[in-house]
């Protein structure tokens, strides 16, 4: 069972008759941690405003001591002088439609994600995500018809009146709420969430694989449990994050990976690899840098006569026409004449800057190799769809697939994982499925995915147990390294 302390600077007196484990901060600093003491968390409601305060000293002690405090030091120190509005955490139009005048320009509590005022409930709620805190003082302003936001700290001594009782009562529903799902185990030192969504289409891990990833990381020590984003409020509970749903920028997975990889998680797929796989035009461009092989591409701006005459010199049709976004096959067409290939450009130049036009060469099969911190880890041929110039085919009226082949490293061709390798460095040291086709002994990268599928009895048919058992001992490998 998990033990929930709560600090306060000095006194007491005024929660003692709410809540069993309330110390004071002396008593914090003089008496833990204790021998054999359960894992614990702490609630940290000393004054946080000053650098090197008590408040400061509670969540940087809970740190040295591994127990998990709310805030967490990084949160401290975000919040100590007040957090404007910015690109970390932009304003959604779902935070202020509706809101009345009242409530606009005015100062509001948020006591761990529950509003002081109902109407802000949705910011309130995804302001605790962001910064896991209890007590956040926020205001929505408004100047000249833009909306703006500040958020504070607020510490417990600076509440009044009826808002000790509505604390109280926000503070005993978070306390009761289940911290995990699964049963605690001495063996089991790290924590770790697997991210799914279970209405997702076409998830990168079905229920037997993930199955699979937490039977393997109990065997290494990790206690893992499949969470949605919804239940990913106190993110800063686990020790890792293995995102298992389909990435994208503009996504709670990349915010969540963001937010992971800020409280010090160990992260796959981390933000900078998110980053830099959903976007084709970094990859063409990175390929194109550092030599990886890949086939011929052209970044398109427009869907001009003189472009058209151009890309005509450089390709025959058909040609294949990329977004820079897109996985599993989407945001992926083919052109087989100049009034095809003008019309596409002009749809996608619509929503994107830019657009990326590339050579055809089809094949019986793509190459789909796991690369995993660098190095090859599974190998599968991917065969087009029936009927269809992809292995996925979104346009018939259930998205349909090819069938596959599993072979073992060993048995690829060295010139597909090489390219597979030299693809993965271009992005990081994660875990990748790099995509290739290959025509007589030359292989060619078509794209990296930071969130390659494994699928029980399709991408382990060879390794079985032992691909699982990797990808959590890699997990394992960074944990200890970066210590607990």
């Amino acid at each position: 069972m998990l033990q929930t302390l709560i600090v306060v600077d000095d006194d007491t007196s005024s929660l003692d008759d709410f809540f069993s484990d309330v110390i004071s901060f002396t008593v914090y600093l003089r008496d833990y941690p204790k021998k054999n003491e359960p894992r614990a968390r702490i609630i940290n409601l000393c004054d946080t405003e000053h650098y090197l305060s008590r408040g400061y000293y509670c969540s940087l002690l809970a740190e040295a001591r591994r127990h998990r405090a709310m805030p967490a030091l990084k949160t401290v120190n975000e919040l100590r002088s007040g957090v404007w509005k910015n690109d970390d955490f932009p304003l959604l139009e779902s935070d202020y439609k509706g809101v009345h005048e009242s409530v606009v320009n005015e100062d509001h509590f948020a006591f761990f994600g529950q509003s002081t005022t109902p109407a802000l409930q949705k910011l309130a709620s995804r302001l605790f995500r962001h910064y896991p805190a209890p007590i956040l003082r926020f205001t929505l302003l408004r100047e000249e018809g833009r909306y703006a936001l500040k958020v504070a700290r607020a510490g417990y001594a600076d509440l009044h009146g009826e808002q000790h009782a509505r604390f109280v009562e926000a503070m005993k529903a978070f306390i009761g709420k289940d911290w995990r799902k699964t049963v605690p185990s001495a063996n089991l030192r790290w924590d770790m969430a697997i991210l799914v969504n279970p209405q997702e289409a076409l998830p990168p891990s079905d229920k037997a694989a993930i199955g699979r990833f937490i039977r393997a990381a109990s065997a290494l020590g990790i206690r893992a449990e499949a969470v949605t984003a919804a239940e990913l409020e106190n993110i800063a509970n686990y020790d890792a994050l293995f995102i298992r749903e389909g990435t994208a920028i503009d996504h709670h997975t990349y915010r969540l990976s963001l937010r992971a990889e800020k409280a010090g998680l160990v992260v796959m797929d981390d933000p900078t690899s998110i980053l830099r796989c959903c976007n084709k035009v970094f990859l063409h461009d990175a390929f194109d840098y550092q030599g990886v092989p890949s086939l011929q591409t052209e970044v398109v701006m427009d869907s001009s006569a003189e472009t058209l005459d151009r890309l005509e010199e450089l390709f025959t049709y058909p040609v294949v026409i990329k977004t820079p976004e897109g996985s599993f096959s989407t945001g992926v067409f083919k052109a087989e004449s100049r009034l095809a290939l003008q019309q596409r450009l002009e749809s996608l130049l619509r929503e994107t800057a830019l657009v990326l036009v590339q050579e055809y060469l089809y094949t019986e099969y793509d190459w789909r190799v796991g690369v995993l911190n660098g190095k090859p880890l599974y190998s599968c041929r991917y065969y087009m769809a029936r009927d269809h110039w992809q292995i996925y085919n979104h346009s018939a009226q259930k998205v349909v697939d090819g069938r596959w082949d599993t072979l073992p490293t060993f048995e690829t061709p060295k010139a597909v994982l090489d390219a597979a390798c030299a693809a993965a460095a271009v992005v990081g040291d994660g875990l990748y499925g790099v995509d290739i086709k290959q025509k007589d002994n030359i292989a060619f990268v078509i794209e990296v995915n930071d969130n390659p599928s494994i699928e029980h009895d399709v991408e382990d048919g060879y390794l079985g147990d032992e691909l699982y058992r990797q990808i959590m001992a890699e997990f394992l490998r960074r944990l200890e390294a970066r210590g607990r």
